[in-house]
Formats: C-alpha cells, structure tokens, sequence
C-alpha cells in the first residue's frame, strides 16, 4: 500500500485486477472513503451499469479471502494488507443472466471463462467441448479453413483439465458453427449452458461432515449445495433454509421444510471449515447470497449475527440493492421508454373511451395491446434473449423468508409523543373555540343588556379564580404522584439489577455443569444430544482443551 501527502491529504494508491490477469487499474482513495466509492470508480471506468453483481475482493495476511464491505470504510478493512491488491469478480451470479446488458454481460462471460479454466465451473467432457467451441469463437472468429490449420486449439487455454479429446471435440464444434455470428449471440449462448451446470456461480469452500469425509460448499442464487467428487451431494433451497450461524469452525444450518405428510420438519446440518475465519468468511458469503436473491428490498435487512455462546458474535448488516430491486427499476425503465416511444396520436386513440358504435372486437385488441407490456409478476422469469433449453431457475421470490418487523422502543416513544401532541392539540382548540365563543357572547350582552354585564363580569372573575386556585391545587397533587412514581421506578430498577447479577451467575454454572454432566455421561439418554454440531464443536473446540489443560496443571481432577 503506497500514501502520499500533499496539502495535508492522505491518498492511499491500490492496484485493481480485472477478470483479464494482464488487466489492471490503479486506482487511488483517502482515508474517509468507504467500499462503494471503489466499486463505483471501476464499474464506471468498465462502463458497467449493474454494479450490484460485482465485488472486490482481497486477501490479507492470514491468506484469508474476504469480500469489501461497502458501506465501511476501506482503509479500516485493508489496513494489514500489503501490497494492497484487489480482484474485481462477480460477486452475485444472477438467476437469469440474459438480463444483463452491455459491458456487465461481457464481464460475466469473462468470468465464467475463468472459473472453466480454473476447475470451478465442473461440467462433462462434452459440456466443456461446448463451451471451449464458443471461447475458440469469441478469440479467433469464424472458422477458416486456410488459417486455423492443425491443433489451432492448443494455443488457447479452456479448461483446466485441457487433454487432447477435448481439443479436438471444440475444433469438431468450432467448424460446424455458422459464418457470421454476432459477439452478444456468442455470449448469450456460453452463458446460457453455463447457467444449465449444477456448478453455476460456484465458489467452493472446502469442509468436512460430521464423519470426515472432504467436501466442498458452494453458495449461489438457489441455495446452499455440497459437492463429493465433482458431483452435488445435497442441495438446500433458500426457502427451506430457516437460519445461518457458527460456532468456532462449525458452519451450521437450520432447516425447516415440509414433508410428503405437509407436516413442518426441522433438521440442523454442520460443517468443520479449515480454521474460524474461513468459517465467518462463509457465513457471510452465505448471509449476502440469502439476502441479496431473497428479499424484496434492501430496506427488510436486518441485523444479522453468527456466532454461538462461546465465540465472539458477529454482526452483519447487508447493505446495497438486492436483486427483486434491480429487476424492478429496470422494468420500469424499459416501461418509461415505451411510453416515451409512443406517439402522441397513438396514446390518445388509446386513451380515447369505448362507444357504442366501437366494435367490441377492436377494444379486445386495443385492451391486449395494452396490458400486454405490462411486467410479469414473477421476478425469475426470463425476459427473452436467451434459449428455450435453459434450464428454469430454482429461485422462486415469491418463497422469500419472512421478515420479523419489531416495533423498537424509539417507534413506540415516538407514537406516544404523537398521541400527547394530539390530545394537546384538540384540548387547546377546544379551549380556544370555548372562549372566542365566551367572548362573542358578552358582546352581545353587552350590547342589548348593559346592566346586567357589571353583575355578570363580577360572577365570571370569582368563577374564574376559584377554578385557577382549583387548578393549582390539582398540578401540586400530579406533581406529587409523578415523584412518587419516579421514586417507585429508582426502587424497581435499583431491585432488579440486585436480582439480575446473582441469578445470570446460577444459570451459567448450571448451564456449565449441565454440560459437564452430559458430556462425561455414557448413559444413552444423551446420545442424541451429543450429536447435535453444536455439542460436537463445545466438545472439541473447548471442552477437551480446557480438561487437558487442568489436568496438567492440577493433577487428575477428573
């Protein structure tokens, strides 16, 4: 990390690379800059208008992976990092990548073509031909039968796995394909037998189950999936995912799905990641990918924490758009252009009521003109642009998690207040109109009966009085009872800090002991329980350290 001061400024310089390895850009932020402000400088230089899909990532000095935080500041995150290099990649695969437009499709191309050249996009050998024929295409054109003479093929660089069999099935495919073809069609093509792959938008983590057994965790828009041999072991949907936490190295799922009986089932699954931050680090990526593809608005993201009773919490607060947003912006976008493209004449022939002399045949046609621009109810649904044969998206947005809207103490101070500005509100207008109407009145008197006003005033200033002294004597009684009341409130809070600390202090040492007990029993009443990951990781993370480490040091206590 470089920093220059000029002018009492600090200026911290980074290098980006971009999807290309030879492609970087130097880029340059001060100190009070957050993660947004980077993204949207390389997004803008790229041209790219769907920044949201994309992310920088970095690795610090534990050879940790870890995805910029947006909304926090940049030099807080990489302070450890040195050099300071960052990797632009996509971030958040989407559902349906037809929809992406311009230079954003380009980038998604280049970054599925990574992930075949690095193993992580797994396919078959005929999949990989397929996909290795349209990167032939893209990079060396149409064929030519003069200049892609030989192993043409060889010097390119497809998959990781490149055999010879697989050279000559993309060549085989490269010559059948029809002169002429535009780029965007080429992309369109790759992404949409890419998106078809069970390992779309994969970036495994390497675990292991509860027996020992090596596997890895990918994370994309449908769910959480685990692979054995290149192949999906076990798919989570997000509709059935019901919570994400950890504890130490344990990334743990809760589930909560129905059955064939449509009885509610709920099931807990734990996996042993490599060390804790590679554990926080996937129950984060895991976090993002559920909240992006799941909720209707970023406004619904709450705060979430990881992390169990005997690990540090970790909060997390999603920040950006999520993907329901972006679909919806860009449907009215396309909406507007429409109408903007819409002559006046026509708009007004539209607008124009149906008559008696109008056909009800034309109004059907003028109605299914109309409504039929409208936008679809489904997010997931393809817009068009992409093959027939793609395979329909296991996202469904209408199955998004539900959101728990508590009310906080602000919100309920805040209604409060409102109702005593309204009962304060309508007792000064009441007081106001009683006394303009007073006051209208001994006028008329005034005017029509002048000697009787002296005994009337007279009778209203002793009336007024006593209710004044009345008054007074009432405001000294609340007084009174609101000190009183606040005195209770001092006893009461007084009181039950006085009970909180010794009753905290009884529940953990039972809570100690109960665990104790249940980890040194054989009976097979706990069996179950020893099982749960949660038990599994106390056991292992602390439990046995802290027994080995007494036993050293007082002897053999246990």
């Amino acid at each position: 990390m470089f920093k220059s001061r000029s002018e009492g400024n600090v200026v911290y310089k980074c290098t980006v690379r971009l999807l290309e390895d030879l492609d970087v850009l130097e880029c340059e932020f001060q100190p009070h800059h957050k993660g947004n402000f980077l993204l949207d400088y390389v997004c803008e230089q790229l041209e790219i208008s769907e920044k949201d899909y994309f992310g920088l990532r970095f690795v610090d000095s534990g050879k940790q992976r870890h995805w910029l935080d947006l909304a926090k500041t940049i030099i807080k995150q990489v302070k450890d990092v040195e050099p300071l290099i960052l990797s632009f990649r996509v971030k958040f695969y989407p559902a349906d990548p037809c929809r992406l437009t311009g230079y954003g499709k380009v980038m998604l191309f280049q970054q599925l073509k990574r992930d075949l050249r690095h193993g992580r996009l797994y396919c078959s050998v005929g999949e990989a031909a397929a996909l290795g024929a349209l990167i032939v295409q893209d990079e060396l054109g149409d064929f030519d039968s003069e200049t892609h003479t030989g192993e043409y093929v060889s010097s390119l660089k497809i998959a990781l796995r490149q055999s010879e069999q697989l050279e000559k099935k993309a060549m085989e495919l490269h010559r059948k394909r029809e002169p002429g073809q535009e780029t965007v069609a080429v992309y369109d093509e790759f992404v949409s037998i890419a998106r078809s792959l069970e390992t779309y938008g994969i970036d495994p983590h390497p675990v292991k189950d509860h027996r020992g057994t090596q596997l890895y965790l990918g994370i994309n828009f449908s769910g959480i999936s685990t692979f054995a041999a290149g192949r999906r072991a076990q798919h989570f949907r997000w509709p059935e995912v019901h919570k994400i936490n950890f504890e130490g190295k344990m990334f743990i799922i809760h589930l909560a799905y129905t059955d064939d009986r449509r009885e509610v089932k709920k099931h807990t699954v734990g996996f042993k990641c490599p060390s804790g931050s590679a554990c926080r680090y996937v129950w984060r990526c895991a976090i993002e990918q559920m909240l992006f593809f799941t909720l209707p608005t970023s406004q619904h993201a709450s705060v979430m924490s990881g992390g169990g009773f005997f690990s540090w919490g970790t909060k997390f607060r999603y920040s950006g758009r999520t993907e329901r947003e972006i679909l919806s912006e860009s449907l009215n976008a396309l909406r507007q252009q429409k109408m903007n493209n819409t002559s006046p004449s026509k708009r007004k022939a539209q607008s124009v009521p149906a008559t008696p002399s109008s056909p009800q045949g034309d109004l059907a046609e003028i109605r299914k003109s109309r409504y039929s621009s409208l936008p679809r109810s489904t997010m997931s649904e393809p817009l068009g642009g992409c093959n027939d044969h793609m395979a329909s998206s296991v996202y469904c947005p209408d199955n998004a998690l539900p959101t728990l809207e508590t009310v906080s103490e602000e919100a309920r101070k805040t209604n409060g207040e409102s109702n005593d500005h309204l009962s304060d509100y309508y007792f000064r207008d009441s007081f106001d109109h009683s006394s303009s109407e007073s006051g209208f009145a001994s006028n008329v008197i005034e005017n029509r009966l002048g000697s009787h006003l002296h005994h009337r005033q007279t009778y209203t200033s002793d009336h007024i009085s006593s209710l004044a002294m009345h008054s007074m004597a009432n405001n000294s009684s609340i007084v009174q009872q609101q000190n009183a009341s606040n005195s209770a409130k001092n006893l009461k809070k007084f009181s039950l800090i006085q009970a909180f600390v010794p009753s905290f202090f009884f529940v953990v040492v039972v809570l100690a002991v109960s665990a104790v007990y249940i980890l040194e029993s054989d009976s097979e009443m706990f069996s179950t329980m020893k099982n749960w990951p949660e038990m599994i990781c106390l056991r292992y993370q602390y439990y046995q350290p802290l027994k080995e480490f007494l036993t050293k040091k007082f002897g053999a206590i246990f």
